[in-house]
């Protein structure tokens, strides 16, 4: 099962690992299982940019990513060449260990959960 390390832009908030994550789960999924704050204001469905993130390592272990994504990440705040939609990076590799860094999420207007 796969590993994901979370770390936040905001530093108030301590970095969390997530274990045994099986593959065919988005990052969106696994903070939403994990009680970890990322805001999402489309239903898991690429039409928005709130649940963006910075994949800082393990990018190969995630379904690539689309044009349409490429558009919307282009609309966050902030985005740069390590971004990707939460609900669009999907973990394939069940030995990944994946580093994930969310932003600062009140700076961004989105749903919760």
């Amino acid at each position: 099962m796969a590993t994901v390390k979370f770390t936040f832009e905001d530093k108030s908030i301590s970095p969390k690992t997530v274990e045994d994550v099986e593959v065919d789960m988005s990052i969106l999924e696994v903070t939403e299982e994990n009680g970890i704050h990322l805001n999402h204001n489309c239903g898991e469905v690429c039409a928005c940019s709130t649940c963006h993130v910075y994949v800082l390592t393990g990018e190969d272990a995630l379904e690539g990513i689309s044009d349409k994504e490429e558009d919307f990440i282009d609309r966050a705040i902030n985005p740069r060449i390590e971004s990707r939609l939460g609900c669009q990076a999907v973990i394939l590799d069940e030995n990944a260990v994946i580093e994930v860094e969310i932003p600062d999420q009140r700076k961004i207007i989105g749903h919760e959960h």
